[in-house]
C-alpha cells in the first residue's frame, strides 16, 4: 500500500508522526554514522544511488535523512511505511521539515562520529543541528566519483561493524519499532534466522516469529507471544475458552491501550498465552465495543 506524501502537511500524517516517535527509540550500531539522502525508489537499497553508496558504507551504520519521516536507519528501510511512501524529491526543504528531521538526527548521532554525504536540504539539516560533522559531497552530487571517493577515504579511518552484530541490530531494531521501547527483548542474543525471503526467527529450537519481508514486520508465533506477555506488550485478556480463530470484542476483559489496528497481539486467559494474531480494533475499542471482531487469531493453543 502506497503512502502518498504530496505536501508539507504530510509531516502530520499519523503514519509519519508514529514513525518519528519510534525513531526516538533507535540507537546506532558502532562508533560511526554515515548520513545519506533518500531516493525516489523504495526500499532505498534498490535505487542506483544507494547501490553506489552501499559499496562503500555498508559495513557502517547508515542513516537516511528523509521528509516527512525524518530519519531512517538502513536496517529499517524495508519496514512499513518507510518502504512504500511516495514523495517528490526536490532537494528544497521548508524549515518545519528541517526541524523535524534535525531533532531526530541530533539525538540519534549524539556521541558518534558523523560523516555526511549529502547536499541541498539534507545538508541544511546537518548544518543546523550538528556541531561536528565531516562532509564528503563534492559539487552538490553525492553520487559523483569525487564524492564517493571522499566518502571511501574518510571511512578508512573508522572501525567497521561485523556482520553478526549488524544482523542482530537489525532484528532488534525492527522489534523496537514494532513493539516499542522494550520490544527488542523479543530477540535474544542467540537468535538464528532461516529462510531466503520471509525469515523465521528461532531461539532454542522454537520459532518466535516470522519476519515478513512484504511489510518488514514480525508475525508472532506462540513462543514469541510468551515473551511479549512477560513484557506486558500488546496483551489482550479474555474471559472465555478460545475455540475459533476469532476473538469478538464482548469477550475481551482488558487490552493494552497502545494497540492499534493491524498490530500483532498476544491473547491471554488466566495468565496463560492461548493465541497470537492481528488486532482489528484499537485496545480501547476492544474494551468498549459491545460487538464486532477484536482480534483475528493466527496461531492458538488447541483445547485451551
Amino acid at each position: 500500500m502506497k503512502v502518498i506524501c504530496s505536501s508539507e502537511e504530510s509531516l502530520y500524517r499519523p503514519e509519519a508522526v508514529r514513525w518519528r516517535q519510534r525513531m526516538e527509540l533507535m540507537k546506532p550500531l558502532g562508533d560511526t554514522v554515515v548520513l545519506l539522502p533518500c531516493s525516489m525508489k523504495k526500499p532505498y537499497s534498490n535505487s542506483k544511488s544507494h547501490q553506489k553508496f552501499r559499496k562503500v558504507s555498508r559495513s557502517f551504520q547508515e542513516l537516511i535523512i528523509t521528509s516527512p519521516f525524518g530519519i531512517c536507519p538502513r536496517e529499517l528501510e524495508n519496514t512499513f511505511p518507510i518502504q512504500s511512501y511516495d514523495v517528490a524529491v526536490t532537494g528544497s526543504w521548508s524549515q518545519d521539515e528541517i526541524d523535524e528531521s534535525g531533532k531526530l538526527l541530533e539525538k540519534y548521532v549524539k556521541g558518534k562520529n558523523v560523516i555526511a554525504n549529502v547536499h541541498g536540504g539534507y545538508e541544511e539539516v546537518c548544518r543546523q543541528y550538528l556541531d561536528e560533522c565531516t562532509y564528503t559531497c563534492k559539487d552538490g552530487r553525492p553520487t559523483s566519483p569525487d564524492s564517493i571517493y571522499n566518502l571511501r577515504m574518510e571511512l578508512k579511518e573508522h572501525k567497521r561493524n561485523n556482520r553478526r552484530d549488524k544482523v542482530l541490530n537489525e532484528l532488534k531494531s525492527i522489534a523496537t519499532y514494532q513493539f516499542g521501547k522494550e520490544g527488542s527483548k523479543l530477540i535474544p542474543e542467540d537468535v538464528k534466522t532461516k529462510g531466503r525471503y520471509h525469515r523465521k526467527i528461532i531461539s532454542n529450537g522454537k520459532q518466535l516469529a516470522l519476519l515478513n519481508q512484504d511489510t518488514g514486520l514480525y508475525r508472532l508465533n506462540l513462543a514469541g507471544g510468551e515473551i511479549l506477555k512477560d513484557l506486558n506488550i500488546n496483551v489482550v485478556n479474555i474471559d472465555f475458552n478460545l475455540e475459533t480463530n476469532t476473538v469478538f470484542a464482548p469477550g475481551i476483559r482488558k487490552a493494552d491501550h497502545n494497540i492499534i489496528p493491524n498490530d500483532e497481539v498476544v491473547v491471554v486467559k488466566d495468565d496463560e498465552v492461548i493465541g497470537v494474531g492481528k488486532a482489528i480494533l484499537t485496545g480501547r475499542e476492544m474494551e468498549q465495543c459491545t460487538n464486532g471482531i477484536g482480534v483475528k487469531i493466527k496461531h492458538r493453543v488447541k483445547n485451551n
